[in-house]
């Protein structure tokens, strides 16, 4: 490999499957050490109600739709092959007839219009992110792999992960914890440099109402990578006002984290902006909280939970 180039990696033949990235953000101070570059996956095995970026939680390619920015120019309606889009109709889309083929954001003078999800080949990926690389390098950043959940495309997310770590670069893994875990120890684990895991609900029936998913493997999951390198392990816990923000789960979850052995746990106040993302997608509006948090919400919170876990 030549220096500034990248590794030229390839996917094991007949068995990956090519992920759609919903995005990926530059010059982020949110999602690890330093300046950094997040790739967003998407697809999700959960489906959170309270989901802050739900236009990950399926796999394939979706359209977006912002009233806000709406000109009604009707530049969409002659673009559109399968007269999916009507200017009459609330969210403009009729989702049956729609095949997110794009045709109609193309078209669109003002954005209000979107396809989330494109495919990388993992070259091409690595090239994209390799452009920070000065970034990265002066402000101790890297690289976040996030979603949906990243874990979901083990073969490409391998081939990612080696090619971007023979630049020696700092790489995060987020993950919802719903993961083949022997494969993660064995395979992941040994080539990134930390993992931020959600915790979000102790009780597994809770769990299962507000995700749709059991948590057994997830805290299974979680206790053998505490076990394996407790340096590397970041737990981040939503606060979600009376679903993940309550006394009761709180310290459920406090404790469960002390008896795992985890050194490290943030919690991260609840963000409302997944709603209009699910009315931008024309989803039915989730029934939790439209509003942030107060800041003597979230001061309670962190009393609670750091009372839990002295």
């Amino acid at each position: 490999m030549h220096p500034g180039g990248s590794a030229s990696v390839e996917l094991p033949p007949g068995r990956a499957i090519i992920p759609y990235i919903a995005d990926v953000k530059r010059h982020s101070l949110e999602d690890g050490p330093g300046i950094r570059s997040v790739v967003f996956f998407k697809g999700c095995p959960l489906r959170c109600s309270f989901c802050h970026n739900p236009e990950m939680q399926r796999r394939e390619v979706e359209l977006v739709f912002r009233g806000d920015r709406c000109l009604a120019c009707g530049e969409c309606l002659t673009a559109c092959p399968r007269t999916a889009i009507s200017l009459g109709r609330l969210g403009r889309i009729d989702r049956a007839r729609c095949e997110a083929c794009g045709h109609c954001a193309a078209a669109c003078p003002s954005s209000a219009l979107a396809v989330v999800g494109r495919r990388y080949a993992v070259e091409e990926l690595t090239q994209v992110l390799l452009r920070d690389e000065a970034y990265y390098r002066r402000s101790g950043g890297g690289i976040t792999l996030s979603g949906g959940e990243c874990t979901l495309f083990p073969d490409y997310l391998l081939a990612l992960v080696g090619a971007l770590k023979t630049r020696q670069l700092h790489l995060v893994v987020e993950t919802c914890g719903e993961f083949d875990g022997a494969w993660f120890a064995d395979a992941l684990l040994p080539l990134v440099d930390l993992v931020y895991f959600d915790v979000k609900l102790a009780d597994a029936r809770q769990h299962r109402q507000h995700t749709g998913h059991d948590n057994q493997r997830i805290l299974d999951n979680l206790q053998r990578l505490v076990r394996l390198a407790p340096e590397r392990v970041e737990v981040r816990v939503p606060l979600v006002p009376g679903i993940t923000a309550t006394v009761e789960n709180l310290r459920a979850v406090a404790v469960a984290l002390r008896r795992f052995g985890v050194r490290r746990a943030t919690l991260l106040p609840y963000n409302p902006l997944g709603r209009s993302m699910a009315a931008a997608l024309g989803r039915k509006l989730p029934a939790v909280p439209a509003s942030f948090m107060e800041r003597g919400e979230v001061d309670a919170a962190v009393a609670t939970f750091a009372a839990a876990v002295r």
